[in-house]
């Protein structure tokens, strides 16, 4: 169970966020603006919030009463941002490897190989793994940012935007891989997206953010049958049918 109880003041918006998520994917929807990729940079680390609390199970990473404030690297999370970051000068097989030996203690060279290869497999993408990121499509990339943000096998995973830079084309395909392999993790995932047909294939329970306030959480036939705000009316009717 990843725990997140944050309040923070990002530039001109007050987030305050209570949230606890489970196994498998919870996908944060919200206009832009939002407050969504800020919620995960301050559950990252990468963030610094005025006060509050992130936990996995009985594992604080932050805690401002207590002066609890693990460095990012020390926090066990995934993290996948929309652009997908990968380097340059490495190929697909070393931008993978890169989540494991970037750890603070470092596996066994056999078993980086292991598990690289292994992910490669499971990504769909061993035949490219001495490619560079440059010949790659944007789907070839998002599975290479996916593969190296499980490689170190963190405790939980956050999604930034995972589809929003590929055309139309490719994100019906990879919308389909990865709702598929998002649904059999069994680790706390966080799906951030403001595209309806995304959020309503990527995960069962969805949570709304608006102006950094959470205002809804349910599956999407809740939320299409009961709308709290108009954004989630608006949202929910742009896409009629879960698919």
């Amino acid at each position: 169970m990843l725990a997140v109880e944050l309040q923070a003041r990002i530039g001109t918006l007050d987030i305050e966020v209570d949230l606890a998520v489970g196994e498998g994917p919870l996908v944060l929807a919200g206009p832009n603006g939002s407050g969504k990729t800020s919620l995960l940079l301050l559950i990252l680390g990468l963030l610094p919030p005025d006060r509050g609390r992130v936990a996995i199970d009985s594992d604080v990473l932050f805690d401002s009463s207590r002066g609890i404030d693990l460095p990012p690297e020390e926090r066990g999370l995934g993290y996948v941002p929309q652009d997908y970051a990968l380097f340059p000068h490495l190929n697909v097989l070393e931008n993978v490897a890169f989540g494991l030996e970037s750890r603070r203690t470092a596996a066994p060279d056999v078993d980086r190989r292991r598990r690289v290869d292994s992910l490669l497999e499971e990504m769909e993408i061993a035949s490219l793994r001495r490619r560079e990121p440059r010949l790659l499509s944007g789907g070839e990339k998002q599975r290479v940012a996916l593969a190296r943000a499980l490689a170190p096998q963190p405790r939980a995973l956050l999604l930034d935007e995972p589809l929003a830079a590929l055309d139309v084309s490719a994100r019906r395909q990879v919308r389909v891989f990865l709702a598929k392999y998002l649904a059999g993790l069994q680790i706390p995932a966080i799906v951030v997206t403001h595209n309806a047909a995304d959020a309503i294939a990527l995960g069962t329970q969805m949570a709304i953010l608006e102006q950094g306030k959470l205002v809804q959480r349910g599956t999407y036939a809740q939320m299409k049958a009961q709308p709290q705000t108009p954004f989630v009316a608006e949202l929910m009717g742009s896409f009629p049918t879960k698919t």
